[in-house]
């Protein structure tokens, strides 16, 4: 989902999402085009990533900005011979105001169950059924596996010094850009070198410092992965979304372990350099219930 999407002819790519308030009430928006009543949806740009496409989407049919949550479903569907896919997203609205466009003509904030009765497709209701399956207000925790940093046979120092390669500072950029959507607000990071420098650029963008953690590292998470397991809770615990930066040895194993102890079904771990995991915990026990993977959203070259 973080990837740049290939648009092409014969394949359509789009985002979009269940917008919420804090009074439990979710967006719904009417398209004189079609007469239709649907979740804010659109068209992802060439080059443009899955998640910033539901942002701007909704920003231009709503009149609303908003900061992603989870992943809720993926849509699929033809549209005059060609396959659409439509990824969802919960996604919070921090502020806005609707005007009438040329999409958009009317939007209404309504309760969960009137919403799903005014929706004109059924699988909009089935995005909203997922929406309903956690609460709105849970725990989130931005946990990237560190971008590239070349060979560490190529390196001469101490390999906790080993900073980015210049492959690795473009995947840092782009997760600069990637990270703000979900609400990047706290900033952790293992020791080496080159996971502080992953989010460094981000921090600075926020006025935030990188606190650097022994426990997030590899060799900690070796001698007591229980001891990184508490770290990464009392962290999901504290206000704000926290971006985790750790590395290869460490990702893998600890959401495997949180989604065993939780019964959470998930797809093969992966943790490839510059890639990001979105974990959604639910606040009572801070059970893992979620895991979302986004890969490096490095544009391809």
């Amino acid at each position: 989902m973080g990837q740049r999407a290939d648009v092409s002819h014969s394949s359509i790519a789009a985002a979009g999402a269940v917008a919420w308030q804090e009074d439990g009430t979710v967006a719904v928006v009417h398209r004189p085009r079609y007469d239709d009543w649907t979740l804010p949806k659109g068209k992802v740009d060439p080059g443009e990533t899955v998640p910033h496409a539901a942002v701007r989407e909704l920003a231009e049919e709503t009149g609303f900005n908003v900061v992603l949550g989870r992943h809720l479903n993926t849509v699929r569907y033809s549209v005059r011979g060609a396959a659409k896919r439509v990824d969802y997203f919960a996604a919070k609205a921090t502020g806005g105001s609707f005007e009438p466009n040329d999409e958009v003509d009317k939007l209404r904030w309504l309760p969960v169950d009137e919403a799903r009765e005014i929706l004109t497709y059924p699988q909009d209701a089935e995005v909203l059924t997922e929406f309903t399956r956690l609460p709105t207000e849970t725990a989130t925790v931005l946990l990237v596996r560190h971008a590239k940093a070349g060979k560490r046979e190529g390196w001469p120092g101490l390999d906790i010094e080993r900073p980015l390669s210049p492959a690795g500072l473009r995947q840092a950029a782009a997760l600069r850009e990637l990270l703000p959507l979900f609400g990047a607000d706290r900033m952790y990071s293992a020791p080496p070198v080159r996971c502080v420098q992953t989010i460094t650029g981000l921090a600075d963008d926020l006025g935030r410092t990188v606190a650097v953690e022994a426990s997030l590292g590899e060799q900690e998470y070796s001698d007591d992965p229980d001891a990184t397991m508490r770290r990464l809770r009392e962290i999901a615990s504290g206000e704000g979304i926290a971006v985790v930066s750790s590395q290869g040895g460490v990702i893998p194993g600890v959401i495997s372990a949180y989604a065993k102890e939780s019964g959470l079904d998930l797809p093969e771990v992966r943790a490839k350099k510059g890639s990001m995991w979105l974990l959604t915990f639910v606040h009572a026990g801070l059970r893992l219930a979620a895991a979302d993977y986004y890969p490096s959203p490095l544009p391809k070259p």
